[in-house]
C-alpha cells in the first residue's frame, strides 16, 4: 500500500505519520511507501519499516497536485490547510490553499484514474472542521443539521465537503470528510488558528508561562485530543466507506466544555499557581469567530462507525501530559 500525507509537517500530520510508522499497516495491508509533503519538508517518522519520501511542496503551486499523485497512492490523507484565523484575515490565501489547491488535487486524481482506464481509485480522507456550522444553532447539533458557515475558513471546508461527495459519487475516489472538533491540547508554538488559545491556556501554565485568554470563560467548545484526532484518520482509513452512502461528511465525537471548566481542570492538575498564569485580555476578532462555532454535538453517526474520543477535559489533559508535556518542558 502506498500512502500520501499532505500537511505532514503540521501537528496532527506529524502524529499521524508517527502512528503509521509504528503500526506499519492499514487494515492489515502493509505500507510499502509513504510520500509526506508540506510547505516545509516533514521530518521522517522514526522507526518506519517503509521508505518515507519527505518533500517541501507548496500545494498552492499549479504543478504540485500532479506531482504528488503521479505515483498513484492508495490512500491520501489530505490535512494541508490555511488555519481559521489566517484564512479569515487573508481572503486570497485561504481560498488559494483551502479550496483551489484541493480542487487541483482532486482533478489530478481524476486524471490518473482516466489514464489507468478506471482501475485507479484511491481512498481520500479529508480534514474538515465543525466550522462548517454557523449560528444560529440549537443547543445540541445532530447529524442532520444544516451546514451554514459564518467564516471564510468554514465556507472553504463546506465547499470541499460537497466536492468530496460529488467526486465520490462519480467514483473518482473513495472520499470521506472528518469534521474535526477543536483539537486540544496542541503541543508546540501557537499558530494562527482562532482556536489556539484553547490549548495555550493549558499548555503554557503547565510549563510555567503566562497565557492570554481572549474570550469569556462561558465560551463553550467541542473538543478532542490530538491522540483522538489521529485515531479518527486511522479509523477512516480502514472503514468500509460504502456503508456511508452518499453522505460523505461525518462530525467527529468529542467532549463539550466551557473555558471555565477547562481552567478548573487545569487547577486540579497544576494548582492555583498555574491558573494565576492565565491573563484575561479580550480580543474581539477571536471572540467573534469562536462565538460562531457550536459547542455541543450528537455525533451518533460517527460513533456508529467506530469513531471515539475522550469524555472529560481531565482526560484530555492527561493525554497531553502523557504524549507531549515532557517534550514541551524540555
Amino acid at each position: 500500500m502506498r500512502i500520501l500525507v499532505t500537511g505532514a509537517a503540521g501537528m496532527i500530520g506529524r502524529k499521524l505519520c508517527n502512528r503509521l510508522a509504528a503500526e506499519g499497516a492499514i487494515a492489515g495491508r502493509p505500507i510499502e511507501s509513504a510520500h509526506l509533503v508540506d510547505v516545509a519538508a516533514p521530518t521522517p517518522p522514526a522507526g518506519a519499516h517503509f521508505p518515507p519520501i519527505c518533500e517541501a511542496i507548496d500545494l498552492a503551486s499549479a504543478s504540485a497536485a500532479g506531482e504528488i499523485v503521479a505515483s498513484r497512492p492508495d490512500v491520501v490523507f489530505h490535512l494541508a490547510a490555511v488555519v481559521s484565523g489566517e484564512a479569515e484575515s487573508d481572503f486570497d490565501k485561504g481560498y488559494a490553499v483551502n479550496l483551489e489547491a484541493t480542487r487541483r488535487l482532486f482533478e489530478a486524481i481524476r486524471h490518473q484514474r482516466e489514464r489507468s482506464g478506471g482501475a485507479y481509485r484511491p481512498r481520500l480522507i479529508y480534514a474538515s472542521s465543525i466550522a462548517v456550522f454557523g449560528a444560529p444553532f440549537p443547543e445540541t447539533i445532530d447529524d442532520d443539521f444544516l451546514s451554514a458557515p459564518l467564516t471564510s475558513y468554514g465556507a472553504q471546508k463546506a465547499i470541499v465537503e460537497l466536492l468530496i461527495a460529488d467526486y465520490s459519487r462519480r467514483r473518482v475516489f473513495e472520499g470521506i470528510a472528518l469534521r474535526l472538533p477543536t483539537v486540544v491540547v496542541r503541543p508546540g508554538p501557537a499558530n494562527r488558528a482562532a482556536s489556539g488559545f484553547f490549548s495555550s491556556i493549558i499548555r503554557e501554565p503547565l510549563s510555567g508561562r503566562e497565557a492570554i485568554l481572549p474570550v469569556p470563560e462561558t465560551t463553550r467548545l467541542w473538543c478532542a485530543s490530538p491522540r483522538a484526532a489521529v485515531g479518527f484518520f486511522l479509523n477512516a482509513a480502514a472503514l468500509d466507506l460504502e456503508r456511508l452512502g452518499p453522505r460523505r461528511s461525518l462530525t467527529m465525537p468529542g467532549f463539550s466544555t466551557t473555558v471555565g471548566e477547562q481552567i478548573e481542570a487545569l487547577r486540579r492538575v497544576g494548582g492555583d499557581a498555574a491558573v494565576r498564569l492565565i491573563r484575561r485580555q479580550v480580543d474581539e476578532p477571536s471572540a467573534r469567530i469562536v462565538s460562531g462555532w457550536p459547542g455541543r454535538f450528537e455525533a451518533r453517526r460517527a460513533q456508529a462507525f467506530g469513531f471515539a474520543a475522550e469524555s472529560s477535559f481531565d482526560e484530555i489533559i492527561r493525554v497531553y501530559l502523557e504524549d507531549d508535556h515532557v517534550a514541551a518542558v524540555a
